[in-house]
Order: structure tokens, then C-alpha cells, then sequence
């Protein structure tokens, strides 16, 4: 975004300095500190956050007095909030609402919703669609995301499609370089040629759901399927004493972003088998699948349905479908060679179409 001409951009980053560094990370149980640049190439600013315990996991962690008048003092033409669920974001919403053009970005579905009626169900209902009336445009990522706005009565007008993407150009392999380095980590664990290898990669928590990996290998005693667990949580141990006796297992520690593209190459499959609630899009789908590997991913991913077809993947649902899923990798064991599948590139979910999106979305937003 910041490279393009027509964009004059400045980030107000709400958490603050203490988010810089090095974190511990409850849900990995351990201290990460990201290995690739997030701070080059664009002007921003870090506010000073008030909140006695910061962070963006309630709604109080993200507190900022002087937001509204810095942002005035910067004097943009549109304001974009990303996610409303901090005091600073919501006060941000509603103090330009009338003042200037508010776009939106999040990531929220219906997926999670409990089926049926109920008083707290209806009463959160009126609740965002209260907040969502401050909002002037909203750049959904995705079919489910889209829904949930419209669910909480936003426009066909006020929604502008800027699929969630990441870096495709860092995960792509135009030299083979990474591809050859994953060839190499594979052989150093122990994998044959002929292995098929499923690879989950994130963290071991409940909502991931990473036992759905040990009933599949219950179903599926073949000694040349093999599964690759990469990641680190509060069930590690557990799934670690269930499969103990089982040799096909590997695990991984955490492996930061720079390794990731090498990772997925190591793979024939990747799995994400998430009950959710809060998987709202999954962008290891994106990851995996501009790696070159197919994708088998729960229903309950908010991206799943944008994202995969029959060329490249499957869906199905945790909670039912073990046996659909056995199915599909026996299949693909037959059919795939390794490393002979074509790369998947996301030509539809990239950076360039959000930034287009933006850009005429500004466009028309500045000359109307």
C-alpha cells in the first residue's frame, strides 16, 4: 500500500511500544519474537497505551487518550479501524462517524454462532449492528465474513471484496531453493520418497484440534503415511504420551515465519481440522497452498470455502467426517508423486488486489 503513489498512508499502532520484541505467547507456551521486517517501508507511529494490563485480549487492553487527536493532527482525508473490540477502536468509530469517510477491516463469521434463540444471542445482534451503523465502507475478506456483515444489516454498497492474503511472493519457489532445503529437512527426519507426509502446523490448542490426527492414524495403519506436528501448546504433552508408541509421528518445536515456506514443502498434505470457535479464516490455507501442497481444512475455517476446490483440496467436518477424510488421503496417496504436484499460486487472494480495492475505493470515496 505505502508504495503506491496515490496512497499518502501513516499506521497508528494502538498498543503501544511494549508490543515490540520479544512475548511470551500463552497459547504456544513459550517466548516469540517474529524473524521477518514488519516496520519497513511505511510510516507509523506507536501510541501510548494507558491500560493497567495491555494487550489485545479484552476489550480493556487497548486504551490510547490521545488517538482521536493525533489522528486529527495528521489530518487524513479517510480513517481505517481495524477490528472494534478495543475501547480506543470503538471511541475511534464513533468520534469520525459524520467527520470523515470510516472504512473497516475484520475478520468475523457466523460460524461460531450458536444455533437457535436466545436473549444474549439477539441482544449481541442489536449490539454490532449498532456499531457497524458508525461504519461507512468494509472490506470483507471472504464468503463467510461478507455474510456476517450483511447478517448485521451493512449495505451491498458499503462492501468492498479485499481477500484476506499474505506474502505469496516469500512462499513461492521460482528457483527450487526452498524446495531443495526441504527435501534435505525431510530425509534428515526420516522420510522416504514414498511417504506421504500430513503436516499440521500451529498451535496444540483445543480449537486447532490436533487429535483429530491420532484418530486418523488409528484408521489408517499404513507405515508409509507419516505426520508431521509443528507447533508447541498446552497439549503437547498429552498428544506426545497418546502416540508415543507410534513411530509415524514426528514433532516439530515452533518455527517462525522465515522457516514456514521451507516447511510446507516437506509436505505432501496439510491439515487444518479446527472446531473452532475463532478460526475465522486460516491463513496456513493461504500458506500451504501457494506452497504447492494440497489441503485438506475444516468447515468451521472461515477461508475453506474461498480457497479450496477439487483440484486442490478437500472440506469436511471434524466433527463427522473422519472417515471422508481417511478416504481422500488414501486417494491422493495413489495419485500423488511427491513433490510433482503443480504450485498452487493464489492469483485471487494476493496483496495487489487488496491494494486495488483500496485504491479505487479511495478513488471514488474522494471524488464523490
Amino acid at each position: 500500500m505505502a508504495k503506491e503513489p496515490e496512497i499518502d498512508l501513516m499506521v497508528f499502532y494502538t498498543w503501544g511500544k511494549s508490543s515490540l520484541g520479544a512475548k511470551f505467547d500463552p497459547d504456544f507456551g513459550k517466548v516469540i519474537e517474529w524473524d521477518i521486517p514488519l516496520l519497513e517501508g511505511y510510516n507509523y507511529t506507536f501510541l501510548n497505551n494507558t491500560s493497567k494490563d495491555p494487550g489485545s485480549h479484552h476489550f480493556k487492553g487497548i486504551i490510547n487518550p490521545t488517538l482521536n487527536q493525533e489522528i486529527e493532527a495528521w489530518a487524513p482525508d479517510v480513517v481505517w479501524v481495524w477490528g472494534w473490540a478495543f475501547d480506543s477502536h470503538l471511541k475511534v468509530i464513533r468520534y469520525y462517524k459524520g467527520k470523515l469517510p470510516v472504512w473497516f477491516r475484520g475478520d468475523s463469521t457466523l460460524l461460531d454462532e450458536p444455533i437457535g434463540f436466545s436473549i444474549k444471542k439477539l441482544a449481541r445482534r442489536f449490539f454490532l449492528t449498532w456499531v457497524y451503523s458508525h461504519v461507512d465502507k468494509v472490506f470483507y475478506v471472504g464468503t463467510h465474513n461478507k455474510a456476517y456483515y450483511k447478517k448485521h444489516r451493512l449495505k451491498e454498497t458499503q462492501l468492498i471484496y479485499a481477500p484476506h492474503a499474505i506474502d505469496n511472493n516469500r512462499f513461492s519457489d521460482p528457483n527450487g531453493e526452498k524446495t531443495k532445503r526441504a527435501l534435505e529437512w525431510r530425509n534428515k527426519l526420516g522420510f522416504h520418497d514414498d511417504d506421504l507426509v500430513l503436516l499440521f502446523a500451529g498451535k496444540f490448542e483445543s480449537k486447532k484440534n490436533p487429535y483429530f490426527l491420532v484418530e486418523i492414524s488409528t484408521k489408517l495403519p499404513s507405515n508409509d503415511l507419516k505426520f508431521l506436528l509443528v507447533g508447541n501448546g498446552h497439549l503437547e504433552e498429552d498428544l506426545k504420551n497418546i502416540i508415543k508408541k507410534d513411530s509415524r509421528f514426528v514433532f516439530i518445536d515452533f518455527q517462525n515465519q522465515s522457516q514456514m515456506p521451507i516447511l510446507y514443502r516437506m509436505a505432501n498434505l496439510f491439515i487444518l481440522p479446527s472446531l473452532g470457535p475463532g478460526e475465522t479464516w486460516g491463513l496456513s490455507i493461504n500458506e500451504a497452498l501457494v506452497s504447492g501442497i494440497k489441503v485438506i481444512a475444516s468447515s468451521f475455517c472461515g477461508g475453506a470455502i474461498d480457497l479450496i476446490n477439487e483440484d486442490n483440496g478437500m472440506i469436511f467436518n471434524p466433527k463427522s467426517e473422519l472417515k471422508e477424510v481417511c478416504q481422500y488421503i488414501i486417494e491422493t496417496k495413489k495419485s500423488l508423486k511427491y513433490f510433482a504436484n503443480r504450485q498452487l499460486l493464489l492469483t485471487n487472494h494476493s496483496y495487489a488486489l487488496i491494494t486495488k480495492s483500496i485504491i479505487n475505493t479511495l478513488y471514488n470515496e474522494t471524488v464523490n
